[in-house]
């Protein structure tokens, strides 16, 4: 069978130095793979560059058996390789109504939706700035999922949310993989959390794979887990990459990042 997504040897990185080295995996269809790793790891620049955001040193992306390096990150989208970023990408004067009407979805996709974010059925015409963080997350969920995405890519769900808020949110990306077939590929800083809801699971430390296997592995595993879990930068990450990752790699207290700079990219 045909993985929905594939990563061959993919390095990337900015101004020509690489902070994310020879990362290759398997997704298919149903499955949830949870890409873990500490602050500055390579999680977000690995993200960014499958959505077509930036542009690989090397290796190869292919997703429903097509290689897309190269191809637009919107075309992307309208493909099926949907891309939710670190800082949500929500409009704050939009109501959360407005937020789902801009995606042209199915009846049978919005239904969905709603069947799996309950909660946001009182808040449809508030607006989204007025929500709290977890409601915000939700609200980016379904604006993703209204789309019925093949690949859903989700950066740090759980930044700047207490913790009880994010596992709340993990067992519904499980049942997103399980009831619609969409494969997820997961950044998140919680690695105990994000391996009880996946499948496969990729860590990284110094922008290279230190673990890879079944997330149960792993999982029963943890503290080696952890040796690389906890992990510095890359070389030269610091130095190298733009605010694009400073802002998606919070610190390892779950602080939120400093205000984005005019230069990142969306």
């Amino acid at each position: 069978m045909t993985p929905v997504l594939e990563v061959s040897e993919l390095s990337a990185g900015y101004g020509g130095l690489p902070v994310l080295r020879d990362l290759s995996f398997r997704l298919d269809a149903g499955e949830v793979l949870a890409l873990i790793g500490a602050n500055g790891a390579g999680k977000t620049t690995a993200l960014l560059t499958i959505s077509g955001l930036l542009r690989p040193l090397a290796g190869v992306v292919t997703f429903e058996g097509v290689p897309v390096v190269g191809v637009r990150p919107d075309r992307l989208a309208r493909s099926g390789l949907v891309h939710v970023p670190d800082d949500r990408g929500l409009f704050p004067s939009l109501t959360v109504a407005e937020h789902l009407d801009v995606v042209r979805a199915d009846r049978a996709a919005r239904a969905r939706v709603d069947e799996w974010f309950p909660a946001l059925a009182p808040l449809t015409d508030r607006r989204v700035g007025l929500l709290s963080g977890g409601e915000q997350q939700m609200v980016a969920l379904a604006q993703a999922l209204v789309r019925a995405p093949r690949v859903l890519m989700i950066d740090e769900m759980s930044l700047g949310l207490a913790p009880m808020v994010a596992s709340s949110l993990l067992p519904v990306i499980r049942r997103v993989a399980d009831e619609s077939g969409c494969a997820v590929l997961l950044v998140e800083q919680h690695a105990a959390m994000a391996l009880s809801i996946a499948d496969q699971a990729v860590v990284l430390a110094h922008g290279s794979v230190v673990a890879q296997d079944s997330a149960g592995s792993l999982e029963a595993n943890f503290t080696r887990v952890l040796d690389g879990y906890l992990g510095g930068p890359a070389d030269g990450e610091t130095s190298a990459r733009t605010s694009v990752e400073d802002e998606s790699e919070d610190d390892a207290g779950g602080n939120p990042p400093p205000e984005p700079s005019s230069t990142e990219p969306n």
